[in-house]
């Protein structure tokens, strides 16, 4: 029986975030071409219901990528992102779901190598994990 292949969801920017993406795939750097890639405005209008629906729906893990925090496109998107899955974060500890499912992280537009890296944390821990409510390694 093949390994099941882990779910995992990126919602990017439009402008730092998604343009790192682009740039690693246009400079040749591989990452989990499986990756389910949302283009959002910016990382401030991820509302956490966004995060949790994608796990209801079948993710194993969800990353948020925004600018960096003092380049934000829009001053304070990345900030408000990251408070929102911080949130995320802390009500799936109090349903019993690990955490670290779902993270945060930020890059500019020429940081090509990032957006393969955090590809590569998510789809372990997604692999690590398993689904939701399965027992880690018996997928």
């Amino acid at each position: 029986m093949s390994e099941r292949k882990p779910k995992v969801v990126g919602f990017c920017c439009e402008k730092h975030g998604i343009d790192s993406a682009i740039l690693a795939a246009r400079s040749g750097r591989q990452y989990d071409a499986s990756v389910r890639i949302i283009k959002v405005p910016c990382t401030g209008r991820v509302d956490g219901i966004h995060i949790l629906q994608a796990l209801e729906d079948g993710a194993d893990s969800v990353f948020v990528l925004g600018c960096l925090e003092k380049n934000c496109h829009y001053d304070t998107g990345s900030i408000e992102g990251r408070k929102r899955v911080e949130y995320v974060k802390s009500t799936l500890a109090d349903l019993g779901i690990e955490k670290e499912r779902v993270e945060m992280f930020n890059a500019s537009s020429t940081m090509a190598w990032k957006f393969p890296e955090i590809v590569s944390k998510m789809v372990d821990v997604a692999r690590r994990l398993g689904p939701i409510g399965k027992a880690g390694g018996d997928r």
